[in-house]
């Protein structure tokens, strides 16, 4: 690992952490795969299209995740047999209505995001900040996301809580 100048022994526990968070989106992504093929009601359009949205960006995530491990020249885990075992995520049924696909969303943004957490921190403990970056990024997008699709579900009486200088 000489070319990275980091130590092999804590880039093998961040790796560790990468795989799990791969795991964790290729889960993610397949749900929102389901959740784009069965969204049905007077919200199908918008969630339809966001669905796809969300799982073209888990997509791209599960690629940039897969090609960190390599490049701190360890192996990706790529089956889906491990992906299912090493999750911090279940799979859904199809079965769902509107609002329950969101608050299944919004749990598992929950969890990637504690595993992101573990990733920068075992990152910050390695000095691999090529790592610590690429997942601060994801931090803060998944918020956002987050966010917005907490907001879709609220009452429009719900709003958000005043700040002391309002």
């Amino acid at each position: 690992m000489s070319y990275l100048d980091l130590d092999n022994g804590k880039t093998e526990k961040t790796v560790f952490e990468l795989n799990v968070l791969l795991s964790d989106y290729h889960v993610y992504y397949q749900k929102l795969r389901n959740f784009h093929w069965n969204i049905f009601g007077k919200n199908f359009f918008d969630l339809h299209e966001k669905f796809e949205e969300l799982y073209n960006d888990a997509k791209l995530k599960v690629d940039e995740i897969a090609e960190r491990i390599l490049t701190l020249r360890h192996q990706p885990v790529s089956n889906l047999s491990k992906y299912l075992e090493i999750s911090n995520l279940k799979e859904s049924s199809s079965d769902k209505t509107d609002i329950e696909m969101i608050e299944i969303l919004l749990k598992d943004h929950g969890t990637i995001l504690k595993q992101m957490r573990k990733v920068v921190k075992t990152a910050e403990a390695g000095d691999d900040e090529g790592t610590i970056d690429l997942i601060g990024a994801y931090i803060r997008e998944l918020e956002k996301t987050s966010w917005m699709l907490d907001a879709w579900r609220m009452k429009t009486s719900e709003g958000v809580k005043k700040s002391s200088l309002s």
